[in-house]
């Protein structure tokens, strides 16, 4: 049987009426610093469930992604993991103006997959027992700038510097550590805990004395300047709900 017209619209529009968060969702594509994945995921898994808005995630290290960005990638939204890109960005008219804040302060950690060779202190470092040590790329990641800027703080930087294995971004480095192709390395707190304890290994977390502050920016880009999922996004990241995420991970604001 074929119903009126009148009645599909009255059916539509009741369908709207029951689940009003899904009738305008949108999809917003993210560029999200490594070192924040895991909890951008956890964070994109609440945001869809609350608003309705779906969020494409793509991670590397701030320098490839904006790299990425100045070549016409359609990114809407970049979570950086320093302060000093999206204010390039900004600068350079390819974001948002007044979009940009800081979500996040992150945590930087000495850390092994063997649970008894990193000690609380970080001694491991002056014995220079090992054979190799991951560390980010200073030149694109802000966590491996962190990490030579520690090194140098604590004197170590001339005694293993020749021990380096770079990671292109501070995800590899991990991933260095996790499969032992090297003994330790530098890498995000928020990558080897969650809930405020260690996840595996043993792990020294560094002072933030010995290096400046790791603030992540976030900022709109132009591809997103009128998209309300991009505009919900920004709003969430600053709510209490992202932040409880966050903070399980080793973040500050």
């Amino acid at each position: 049987m074929k119903l009126p017209y009148h009645s599909i619209r009255r059916f539509a529009l009741a369908l709207l009426f029951l689940n009003p968060l899904h009738a305008c969702a949108e999809t917003v594509s993210v560029a999200v610093a490594a070192n924040f994945s895991a909890p951008m995921n956890a964070i994109a898994q609440e945001f869809t469930q609350d608003t309705g808005h779906q969020v494409q995630l793509s991670a590397g290290s701030s320098g490839k992604l904006y790299a990425q960005i100045r070549n016409g990638a359609p990114f809407e939204v970049f979570l950086s993991a320093d302060s000093e890109i999206p204010a390039r960005l900004e600068q350079e008219g390819l974001a948002v103006a007044g979009s940009r804040f800081t979500y996040a302060t992150g945590g930087l950690a000495l850390w092994s997959a063997d649970p008894s060779l990193v000690d609380a202190q970080g001694r491991v470092l002056g014995e220079n027992k090992f054979a190799k040590l991951a560390v980010a790329d200073p030149k694109l990641a802000p966590y491996g700038k962190a990490a030579v800027d520690a090194l140098t703080a604590m004197g170590h930087l001339g005694a293993v510097k020749d021990k380096f294995v770079t990671g292109e971004n501070i995800g590899q480095t991990y991933q260095f550590v996790a499969t032992r192709n090297a003994e330790l390395g530098f890498v995000a707190l928020s990558q080897i805990m969650k809930n405020g304890q260690l996840l595996s290994g043993s792990a020294w977390i560094v002072p933030p004395k010995l290096y400046a502050p790791i603030r992540q920016d976030a900022v709109v880009l132009n591809t997103g300047k009128n998209s309300a999922a991009a505009g919900a996004l920004l709003t969430y990241l600053k709510g209490g709900k992202a932040r409880k995420i966050m903070e399980s991970y080793g973040y500050r604001r």
